[in-house]
């Protein structure tokens, strides 16, 4: 019982440890954001937030155009999710599933793509967006965001695919069911954790992506927040309080949609178990 009571112990002291160290840059950006420069250059740091300087959260809002680079942020985000995801789980299905010639080709194609760097890209995807007007438009960021996105998430939903027994799609054929309802009825709802960590994977990468919004984007008012905060970095001095202010508002909605979506993904690691 006694060994039993040090062992819980340690495993106590150990998640504190972890969540400790994952939360203190966020709490961090907190303390630092509601500083005064004399707290920011002590001696020693100030290790508990004012809440007296908490109006830096509403200049920034109302300012600094953050409520709007956060929403700009959001839009290129979700619809970056929600169009690879969409594309990858039929991308995905007949990747695993059909036979077709170029098949091996294609599939390392996909994977080869993972290897280039978005810079590389960024010269010739400017003039092919300034000829079909994509330039300076949300749409231009989630259709190259989710190019650059689908190849990881259709080989991820191969893979979770690849271990569904063909044996229940041939049952769902003899009753009549066609590919596309075999899809959506029977591999859908058992790959759906995977289909939730392709998901995350989407949306972090449109979230946080810079290279492509601080090149397409030219209307301050259409920038996300990745490159408005890189916006505040000025010549002759850089308002520290306002920059972790708004850089603790952009990590907020990512932190909460993983929180969200944590159970799913975590789910995902028994995917491929089929109730008989």
């Amino acid at each position: 019982m006694r060994r039993f009571r040090i062992g819980l112990t340690a495993r106590i002291i150990a998640v504190l440890v972890v969540l400790g160290v994952a939360v203190f840059p966020l709490y961090w950006m907190l303390v630092t954001a509601l500083s005064s420069n004399g707290d920011l250059f002590a001696d020693r740091p100030r290790l508990v937030p004012d809440i007296g300087h908490f109006g830096v959260f509403v200049d920034a809002l109302a300012e600094g155009k953050a409520a709007g680079w956060l929403l700009n942020s959001l839009v290129i985000a979700v619809g970056t999710m929600v169009l690879s995801v969409g594309l990858g789980i039929p991308l995905g299905y007949a990747l695993s599933r059909f036979s077709f010639r170029g098949k091996a080709v294609l599939t390392l194609v996909l994977l080869f793509t993972q290897m280039l760097p978005e810079a590389l890209m960024v010269v010739p995807l400017f003039a092919l967006f300034r000829r079909f007007d994509l330039l300076d438009s949300l749409t231009g960021l989630v259709l190259v965001n989710s190019a650059f996105v689908l190849p990881i998430v259709a080989l991820i939903l191969k893979g979770a695919i690849d271990g569904i027994p063909r044996e229940l799609e041939e049952a769902a054929r003899a009753d009549g069911g066609r590919p596309f309802t075999v899809l959506t009825r029977i591999n859908m709802p058992l790959i759906a954790p995977s289909i939730a960590a392709t998901a995350v994977i989407a949306f972090f990468h449109a979230w946080n992506e810079y290279v492509f919004a601080v090149t397409f984007i030219f209307t301050p008012e259409l920038q996300p927040a990745s490159v408005g905060i890189a916006n505040f970095i000025g010549e002759l001095g850089t308002p520290i309080q306002t920059v972790m202010a708004v850089a603790f508002l952009f990590t907020l909605p990512a932190v909460a949609f993983y929180l969200l979506a944590q159970k799913y993904v975590v789910s995902g690691m028994t995917a491929g178990a089929v109730k008989g």
